[in-house]
């Protein structure tokens, strides 16, 4: 047994999602969103080397101390499997190991809305999930493909790095290929993905132009194409979609995106006020001709007032706002806790302190 495996034992045992393991500083686990130091003493470069280096093959030992980075997954039997990133850093070596659930999990069981599952329905066109690091993005991919899997009958292409969620056939037809093992890079797996007969692509993480540009035209031929980018709202996830292109073909793109762009999820994790894990806020977007226009006409800085409004609740969206204010009314989320996360804190602890006025009346 590898010595890191005590200390994943230790996530699983603890139901944390990441490890740090970092050189000049004590082993920390991630629980529940806040950092946790483990008993443990601070680690010397020559000791994470070690631990780290021990769960390698050659050829990752290689490639990490070549590249001074490195993704992979670890499977540690009867406990779990990770999603880790080996790094060099000031003082040494470190990892952030992150457990992966054994199972694909169901979008009920995420609490998403309707919408989000409608979205699985799609035949073609192009769906963004957005959020932070850390904020569940590649469970809600997982959630999707599994929804798709077990209710259609469609042949699904991931692309992923590295690969999470282990997805068996349902009803669909699904194959997992992952970047660095079975393909170059996400961008030569979208040039080969049309020449696989695809229903459904998805994209791990959209990184680059390049990568982008090609999951629009993959959505172009009929396919449903989903991807993930690192943003902070549905507005961003649009705007970082276009801001990727080089400023001549942007243009383009809008006119591309107003079109096909079927959808955008963006979350975010909070603590449930019972303590017990964490909840997704989530923005859903869906597209329609007014949000075409503002895509098209580069006026998506008006898209957080529109999802403000009345109308979008009633086409099946979600502002940031609305879902905040509904996870405190439902008792879901503290008042505080929301406010982090709110682009208006004062406006939510007025509108929180009205309801409780008058459900009191």
């Amino acid at each position: 047994m590898a010595r890191i495996d005590s200390f994943l034992r230790l996530v699983v045992e603890q139901r944390a999602s990441d490890l740090h393991f970092t050189a000049g500083s004590v082993p920390l686990i991630r629980h529940d969103g806040e950092l946790v130091p483990l008993p443990f003493r601070s680690l010397t470069e020559g000791e994470a080397r070690r631990f780290l280096f021990e769960i390698l093959t050659p050829e990752e030992r290689e490639r990490l101390e070549v590249e001074l980075e490195l993704d992979l997954l670890y499977a540690l039997p009867g406990v779990g499997r990770f999603r880790a990133n080996l790094f060099q850093q000031q003082q040494g070596w470190g990892a952030a190991f992150r457990i992966i659930p054994d199972r694909p999990p169901l979008l009920d069981e995420l609490g998403f809305p309707a919408a989000v599952r409608g979205l699985c329905a799609l035949q073609q066109g192009l769906v963004l999930i957005g959020g932070p690091t850390g904020s569940g993005k590649s469970t809600t991919l997982a959630a999707l493909v599994h929804e798709i899997n077990r209710t259609t009958r469609r042949h699904v292409l991931t692309v992923e790095d590295p690969i999470e969620f282990l997805h068996e056939p349902v009803l669909s037809a699904v194959t997992q290929r992952q970047v660095g093992i079975h393909v170059e890079s996400f961008a030569e797996a979208l040039r080969s993905a049309l020449r696989e007969s695809p229903d459904v692509l998805v994209v791990g993480e959209v990184r680059d132009s390049e990568t982008m540009q090609l999951a629009v035209q993959a959505a172009e031929t009929g396919v449903l194409v989903v991807g993930t980018l690192h943003t902070s709202s549905a507005a961003k996830t649009i705007t970082r979609a276009i801001d990727m292109a080089a400023e001549d073909i942007r243009e383009q793109l809008r006119a591309s995106l107003s079109v096909l762009l079927k959808g955008v999820v963006a979350q975010h994790l909070l603590r449930r006020a019972s303590g017990d894990g964490r909840i997704a806020a989530v923005e859903v977007l869906l597209n329609n001709p007014a949000v075409a226009s503002m895509i098209r006409e580069n006026k998506i800085v008006q898209i957080d007032a529109y999802l403000a409004g009345t109308s979008p609740w009633e086409l099946g969206m979600q502002g940031l706002e609305s879902c905040l204010l509904a996870f405190v009314r439902d008792g879901l989320v503290d008042v505080e806790e929301a406010a982090k996360l709110s682009a208006s804190p004062e406006v939510l602890r007025r509108e929180v302190a009205r309801l409780k006025q008058e459900g009191a009346a």
